[in-house]
């Protein structure tokens, strides 16, 4: 059974660590992390590493006696040893005792993925996993948690530890869930990992956006037409739900659908068949539905976006993402996380935050979210080519507040247009109560262009 390579990081220094195992699960490998010799050697003897990545220097057991023991019982499998106080002779012994490459550190991350790959081509390096190890490397695909997050999103706030043990709970139940939280904070997220997690996830995932598909169209999408059903009907079409079958169907933002449709909708939850659009032939479904809004469910149905009864239907189970101004702590993960991946995208020196940056961060309250925090740090990466994000290269809203107490604006010397276009919005969309009409005809725009600037600022109001 073909499976990711496996790779075992043993080090004592927690920062380096964490972000050594975010880089290594970028890449597509399996990751287990260990923060000295003896944690590895177990860990090496339950889960059989196909590499090792080790540090030379620990405080209890040097990497060279772990490269000892570890070659003692599978002297084929590869271990590359890192230091921060590389040498000539240190080198030379790590050689001797058997290690495959030995690399100094700040590692040279193109130099490390060149290696393991070399490395890990190696047939032996990657002997099929035993029959009786099958299903414990299966589970090893499935998204894993450690100290940094839960498969793809990343936290060890209180926050996203609540946020994490009910994903547990709730990927194991085959009930409807709704999916609740701020635009941003990483709902389809959400949805597709309680699909990987659940029996189903070797069926399909189908994600529809409610909001995005225009309301005569909505049940076409849901439900599939036939050729000739109405005027652009040009062939037989299947709808989500059957495109679905067996796996799961995640329906977002569902206080946007059309009220018409909406018992429709309903009536196929509860169990009763379906026709397409324009046919004849009932059908029925077994497929697990995930919902999403970022509204409050409850407001939602009581200003008639969402029927009372299809709420009931689509909450049995309720997952709630929280918001990143309420995720004390999560900033430098965060932070870390997408400048190590934003580096790769653009290229250049691998950038890191100052502590000025991170402070400035970790101030900021967030409207949009992980979706606009990402934002920035990708045009601070952008900005940064000498590899240290400074104050200089984050926004000006973000470095200096630009409302004072009096409700005057106040700009430094070297912020845009941009900067004082976002913040004009914004607080217009405040004191109107995120009336995007009545915000588009206070400021002169129209409203499509409301709606724009928000997206390319990664908020949604």
């Amino acid at each position: 059974m073909q499976t990711a390579p496996r790779i075992l990081v043993v080090d004592d220094d927690p920062t380096f660590r964490n972000v050594l195992e975010m880089r290594l699960q970028g890449w597509g490998y399996g990751v287990r992390v260990a923060r000295s010799a003896e944690e590895a050697r177990r860990i090496a003897g339950e889960w059989d590493p196909h590499l090792v990545l080790s540090d030379v220097v620990m405080p209890e057991t040097s990497g060279l006696y772990l490269l000892r023991k570890l070659r003692e019982n599978r002297p084929d499998r590869p271990v590359v040893l890192l230091t921060a106080h590389g040498s000539v002779e240190m080198a030379v012994e790590a050689m001797k005792v058997g290690a495959v490459d030995f690399l100094t550190k700040p590692l040279n991350y193109r130099n490390l993925k060149a290696v393991l790959e070399e490395v890990l081509e190696s047939p032996e390096s990657l002997a099929p996993i035993p029959a009786d190890a099958a299903e414990d490397a299966a589970a090893d695909q499935l998204p894993q948690r450690t100290g940094t997050g839960f498969g793809p999103f990343i936290g060890s706030s209180q926050a996203m530890s609540e946020f994490f043990d009910m994903l547990q709970s709730v990927a194991r139940s085959d009930a409807s869930v709704m999916i609740t939280g701020e635009s941003g904070t990483g709902k389809e997220l959400a949805a597709r990992t309680i699909h990987e997690l659940s029996p189903r996830r070797h069926l399909p995932f189908v994600a529809v956006n409610t909001a995005a598909i225009p309301a005569e169209l909505m049940e076409s999408e849901l439900f599939g037409h036939e050729k000739g059903a109405f005027t652009g009907a040009a062939r037989q079409r299947a709808g989500c739900f059957e495109m679905a079958e067996g796996g799961t169907l995640f329906l977002d933002e569902i206080g946007e659908m059309p009220a018409a449709l909406q018992p429709k909708l309903l009536r196929v939850l509860d169990g009763s068949p379906f026709r397409r659009v324009g046919g004849t032939k009932e059908m029925t479904f077994d497929t697990r539905v995930l919902a999403a809004t970022n509204r409050n469910p409850r407001e939602a149905v009581e200003e008639g976006h969402l029927r009372e009864d299809l709420f009931f239907r689509l909450n049995v189970l309720t997952l709630e993402l929280p918001a990143l101004r309420h995720r004390k702590g999560d900033i430098p993960l965060l932070a870390q996380h997408f400048a190590a991946e934003l580096s790769i995208k653009h290229g250049g020196a691998e950038r890191t935050f100052d502590s000025e940056s991170l402070g400035l961060l970790d101030q900021y309250p967030w409207p949009g979210n992980v979706r606009e925090f990402r934002n920035v740090v990708e045009r601070a990466v952008i900005l940064a080519r000498d590899g240290v994000i400074e104050p200089t290269h984050l926004p000006a809203y973000i470095r200096e507040p630009l409302r004072s107490a009096d409700g005057t604006y106040r700009f430094p010397p070297d912020a845009t247009a941009e900067d004082a276009e976002r913040e004009l919005i914004l607080q217009t969309l405040d004191a109107t109560g995120n009336n995007k009409s009545e915000t588009a005809r206070r400021l002169g725009l129209s409203v499509r262009t409301i709606r724009n600037k928000l997206k390319a600022y990664g908020i949604d109001r």
